[in-house]
C-alpha cells in the first residue's frame, strides 16, 4: 500500500502542531505500518516553504522514511481536467491547482492519501481514499 501525504500532515510532525502534532505522527505511523510513503513535487514544495536550512526538509523526510514521487504527464493532464471541471461548475479561485495536482498524484501514483484537508478531497475526488488523523 502506497500513501501519499499531504503537508499539512507534515507542518503537524515537523513543525510539532500542538492540537494535531501527535494525532498525525500516530497517522503517518499507521499508513508507514501498511506500506510505503511518499510525497510529491507540490507537497515537497509546500513544505519546503517551511525550512531555512539546505537539505533539512530531505533529512527530515528521510528520518520519516518518506520517499520522493515526481508528478507523471499522465497524471499533470489528470490535474489540469479535473481543475478545469471544477472551474466550469463554478468553482472559486481558491484552490489551486496545486491541490489538484496532490490528489490526482494519490489517485494515480498511490493508494491513498494522508490529509487533513478531508473536505476538499472528499467532495472533488470522490474515488480518492483519504486518510485524515482526525479520523483514527
Amino acid at each position: 500500500m502506497i500513501t501519499a501525504v499531504d503537508a499539512s500532515v507534515l507542518y503537524d510532525i515537523f513543525w510539532n502542531d500542538p492540537a494535531f502534532g501527535v494525532l498525525s505522527v500516530a497517522a503517518l505511523r499507521q499508513c508507514r505500518n501498511e506500506g510505503s510513503l511518499v510525497v510529491c513535487d507540490v507537497v515537497w514544495a509546500e513544505t519546503s516553504a517551511g525550512v531555512n536550512v539546505p537539505g533539512e526538509l530531505r533529512r527530515k523526510l528521510d528520518a520519516a522514511n518518506i520517499e520522493f514521487s515526481a508528478t507523471t504527464v499522465a497524471t499533470a493532464e489528470r490535474a489540469g481536467t479535473e481543475w478545469r471541471r471544477y472551474r466550469d461548475r463554478g468553482g472559486s479561485r481558491t484552490r489551486l491547482i496545486g491541490d489538484f495536482l496532490i490528489a490526482a498524484h494519490a489517485m494515480e501514483q498511490a493508494d491513498r492519501l494522508l490529509t487533513r484537508d478531508r473536505g476538499f478531497f472528499r467532495s472533488y475526488f470522490p474515488a480518492l481514499v483519504v486518510v485524515d488523523p482526525l479520523d483514527l
